[in-house]
């Protein structure tokens, strides 16, 4: 496996690399809030419907051009 020569700008500018963060974030809210709340804040599920949400963003933005990422015309 090797990496493309501009991961460094990829990996700051691509919004498929940013969706993908912010899901695993709500995902791991989502197993945070299962484990230390008995009474939750907000419905059971609530994150995990997001997480998946923002991984079908994730997954469209793939596909979408990026203008400002370098090597994208």
């Amino acid at each position: 496996m090797r990496l493309i020569p501009q991961w460094k700008d990829v990996l700051a500018r691509a919004w498929s690399i940013r969706l993908t963060i912010l899901a695993s974030a709500l995902s791991g809210a989502e197993v945070l809030i299962s484990i230390l709340a008995d009474n939750p804040p907000l419905p059971r599920g609530t994150f995990a419907i997001l997480a998946m949400l923002v991984t079908m963003g994730a997954g469209i933005a793939r596909l979408v051009a990026q203008r400002d990422l370098p090597g994208v015309q």
